[in-house]
């Protein structure tokens, strides 16, 4: 087996990792949502999220991962595979849109954009004493 075929094979099961992340995500996703997960850090004075909203961060959040996963996949074969001018402005296109999707899925699960600062909390303040 050389360089190429390895190479091929290594996006494949990455691709196949991005696709089982998000499946899984949105299976898992259901019974925690159902028994009401929550996030660690709601902000101070929001209401606990309802089933709906909880499943939607849940299955954002894989899909997140999941799309990670398969920009990996693309980036490792277009380098490595077939480092064409053609091949590099697919790549190109491809990582923006899932960009712009990750991008878009933060603000959905987070209400703010990636580069934004987390709102402080009253949690931050130093301990007394």
């Amino acid at each position: 087996m050389d360089f190429q075929h390895i190479i091929e094979a290594v996006g494949s099961y990455m691709d196949i990792a991005g696709v089982a992340v998000m499946v899984i995500g949105a299976v898992v996703s259901v019974p925690m949502a159902i028994r009401g997960y929550q996030p660690q850090r709601l902000p101070e004075g929001a209401e606990p999220l309802s089933v709906y909203r909880s499943y939607r961060q849940l299955l954002g959040r894989s899909i997140l991962l999941g799309l990670e996963l398969l920009v990996a996949a693309d980036i490792i074969r277009t380098v490595a595979v077939t480092p064409t001018f053609e091949s590099v402005g697919v790549l190109a296109i491809i990582v923006l849109i899932r960009t712009f999707l990750s991008f878009s899925l933060e603000l959905e699960i987070t209400g703010r954009w990636p580069w934004q600062k987390q709102p402080a909390s009253s949690a931050a303040v130093s301990p007394a004493g």
